[in-house]
């Protein structure tokens, strides 16, 4: 039987898209706009997981969670905050609160169908704050760039791509994907801007358009990071 999970987040524009993405993975799908009316309907759907927005109007995903964590009949459910906030301080308080995983957004689809995959399995994944790729080096807690040991100055929203394509080293991202984790919904069809950023990123890598040693383009799809460093 496939497993049920429910989605409380109050942007409509992220709840269709997460029903949809998740419903392709062969999930049973419920979506909310507010914990209230969630919470209303938990006893009678029993999910195995639950997609909280940290951020809603009226109770905020934190207290729904806490909420949740009291009835001993939600005791397996597992439990994913999506959260706009990005400091420990905001993390640690919803891990305490009952939180098995976390996701920021802007976040990968890719990623976040993995971080789900993972919790129903009973682990989340972990990534290592530094990562290292051959001469590359990246921290993700101090958003700090080095290049064979010498600093990269990135724009936020260089770093956020890069961040994005090293989540997700080695698979395909489509333009249209990365647009809308990284710039927003408004982007969408707007692959010109995500090119100029791929070009100067590609440029502060040492990358060339006949030798691309991380970010690669796969023509009439989007791009990929190469995980697989030569030693």
């Amino acid at each position: 039987m496939a497993k049920r999970i429910c989605v409380v987040e109050d942007d409509e524009s992220i709840r269709a898209l997460l029903l949809a993405a998740l419903s392709a993975e062969g999930y049973q799908v419920n979506g909310y706009s507010s914990a209230e009316e969630a919470l209303a309907a938990l006893s009678e759907l029993r999910p195995d997981l639950i997609l909280f927005d940290i951020m809603l109007e009226g109770m905020d995903g934190v207290t729904a969670l806490k909420l949740v964590r009291r009835n001993p009949v939600f005791s397996a459910t597992k439990v994913i905050l999506l959260t706009a906030k990005d400091t420990e301080t905001d993390k640690v308080t919803g891990l305490d609160a009952g939180a098995d995983d976390y996701v920021t957004k802007p976040f990968s689809v890719l990623e976040l169908s993995a971080r789900v995959r993972a919790a129903l399995r009973g682990t989340a994944p972990v990534q290592p704050e530094v990562q290292r790729f051959g001469p590359l080096t990246i921290d993700m807690k101090t958003r700090e760039v080095q290049l064979s040991g010498e600093p990269v100055e990135l724009t936020y929203k260089e770093f956020e791509l890069l961040k994005m394509l090293v989540q997700n080293a080695d698979r395909v991202l489509p333009r249209e994907e990365l647009l809308q984790s990284v710039w927003g919904y408004d982007y969408i069809g707007e692959t010109r801007t995500l090119d100029m950023h791929i070009g100067t990123l590609r440029g502060k890598l040492g990358d060339t358009a006949s030798d691309s040693q991380f970010i690669r383009t796969v023509r009439g799809v989007g791009y990929r990071f190469i995980g697989q460093q030569p030693q």
